[in-house]
């Protein structure tokens, strides 16, 4: 049974034609030869717009893929994708929710500028055995108090659809650990920050990196947090660049986690 596995967190930047010397077109061979090259097992994407979630796809074919547009529930607009080796688990269920006071259907609530979903899968290992939950969010950038409900009602969901099964949380939460957004997952019964369990985390920059430029705003931002089933062997905020570019204006958070079983 595969109950030790790589996980990822990558916000991927959406493709923005006016991201000059930061096109999709430009990057996208070096974002795919990251995520095959650090042989991720389960990977949560924020931003990814269905094209380059297809590019990703035909890429790399050993995953498999769910998740949503925010926009219509369909393809239209920004994912947070789900992304898992298909040789490793199989899909048993899942969905996606928006992060508003109408969670069923498209829509951004509270002081939020933009619509935010969370897209959510029950996954067992193969051979068959190891049933886990993950949790892919992506939270406002700029309604404090829509990131603050935002933590609450992704505890409120994992609680009703995982019960006390295995969860891994994942995302971009646009929150540092200062944020009252950020404490109420880590300091939540249900979840603990991964970089906290793991010893020697590797952490030399942000995972929020304004395309490689120096910046107040660069922060640590993109989480991954666990459950009590997990214990995590690896921590790390993965800084690959290209010609002394950066793929994205984030960096990829990965861990190496043990299921216990």
């Amino acid at each position: 049974m595969n109950n030790q596995f790589r996980v990822a967190t990558y916000n991927i930047r959406y493709a923005n034609t006016k991201d000059t010397g930061n096109l999709w077109i430009d990057r996208r061979a070096v974002v795919i030869n990251l995520i095959r090259f650090h042989a991720f097992d389960i990977l949560g994407t924020q931003e990814g717009l269905k094209q380059q979630l297809d590019d990703i796809n035909d890429a790399l074919p050993y995953f498999s893929r769910s998740g949503v547009g925010r926009d219509d529930g369909a393809a239209a607009g920004e994912h947070a994708a789900i992304f898992f080796r298909t040789s490793l688990y199989e899909q048993l269920d899942g969905g996606t929710f928006w992060l508003s006071e109408q969670d069923d259907r498209p829509g951004f609530g509270w002081d939020a500028r933009h619509n935010r979903i969370c897209t959510w899968v029950k996954l067992a290992g193969k051979p068959a055995g190891n049933h886990l939950y993950v949790f892919n969010a992506h939270f406002d950038h700029f309604g404090e108090l829509a990131r603050e409900q935002s933590s609450r009602l992704v505890l409120r969901k994992i609680k009703s659809i995982a019960g006390s099964s295995p969860v891994i949380l994942m995302g971009d939460f646009n929150a540092d650990h200062d944020t009252l957004c950020y404490r109420l997952l880590a300091e939540s019964n249900e979840l603990e920050d991964v970089i906290k369990l793991a010893d020697h985390p590797y952490v030399n920059n942000p995972s929020f990196n304004s395309w490689g430029q120096p910046s107040d705003e660069n922060r640590l931002i993109d989480h991954v947090f666990v459950s009590n089933h997990f214990s995590v062997k690896r921590y790390g905020i993965l800084t690959d660049t290209y010609y002394s570019r950066v793929p994205s204006d984030h960096f990829p958070v990965m861990a190496d986690l043990v299921q216990a079983l």
